[in-house]
């Protein structure tokens, strides 16, 4: 008798968890989610998981995991950090309470998201400052990094890369011996073969206003070219903004010190 009302106390003290909201949980997807998982769970690409229709533990447990960077991921480690324990619990609950996804079915891209104001420098080969130079053994590519005089010279003055900057890739698939290997030059780098593609990250004066918040990389936007020097169809801004969204201090560029050493 005693246990049992022991009982009974405890589970009417006991706080009663507050359920997931819903419809804080779609409009968090709309703004930040969307851009890759699409706003109704079904992604934007293959290469992306749809989450409509999964479960919400799941889903929950994997944002917590990304948050506390247990689980790994480049893209998601940083939009994960910014979300809080309630906004991982009404996100969970949307994409679960969606219906799954039909085969091969995929979203278009955000607008605001999708859209760049970056175009292609004509005259970089002339005007910039080749700065650094880097190995991708995963993808057997080399690529060449060029900036404008705008980002060369607020780089060695120690200032954050101003409206103007230009940083500017060159991509290239390294040459191969017998074997399938890069061949490395005597500078320690591999010998490049064929120009695959640009890309380039630019900041202007209003650039980011669009850009959700947990994606805004202050006025940078991104774009990739093809090597007839158009924007390549197909490229997700998110990504990009996602990837470099950590390096504030660092005027989201992971070679700001390259670029202050530049000859």
């Amino acid at each position: 008798m005693k246990k049992a009302l022991a009982l009974s106390v405890v589970l009417i003290i006991a706080p009663i968890a507050q359920a997931a909201d819903v419809e804080a949980g779609k409009a968090k997807v709309a703004s930040v989610c969307a851009a890759c998982h699409g706003a109704a769970g079904v992604s934007v690409s293959d290469a992306i998981p749809n989450l409509a229709a999964q479960r919400a533990g799941y889903i929950e447990a994997q944002l917590k995991a990304l948050k506390e960077g247990t689980r790994k991921n480049p893209l998601m480690n940083p939009i994960a950090a910014q979300l809080s324990a309630e906004d991982m619990a009404n996100v969970a609950a949307y994409f679960a309470s969606l219906p799954g996804a039909a085969t091969g079915a995929k979203s278009a891209f955000l607008p605001n998201v999708a859209k760049t104001s970056v175009t292609f420098p004509e005259s970089y080969k002339n005007t910039f400052t080749k700065y650094h130079t880097i190995n991708f053994p995963a993808t057997k590519q080399v690529r060449y990094f060029y900036a404008n005089k705008a980002a060369v010279a607020a780089a060695k003055a120690g200032k954050p890369l101003p409206d103007g900057s230009v940083l500017f890739a060159e991509v290239y698939a390294a040459k191969l011996d017998a074997d399938g290997k890069p061949v490395m030059g005597g500078d320690g780098f591999y010998v490049a073969d064929k120009l695959l593609l640009y890309t380039s990250m630019a900041s202007g004066a209003g650039w980011g206003k669009d850009i959700p918040e947990m994606l805004r990389n202050g006025d940078w936007n991104y774009a990739v070219f093809t090597t007839d020097k158009q924007h390549k169809p197909g490229v997700n801004q998110a990504e990009c903004l996602a990837c470099h969204k950590p390096l504030d201090s660092t005027s989201y560029t992971f070679t700001l010190k390259q670029l202050a050493e530049a000859k």
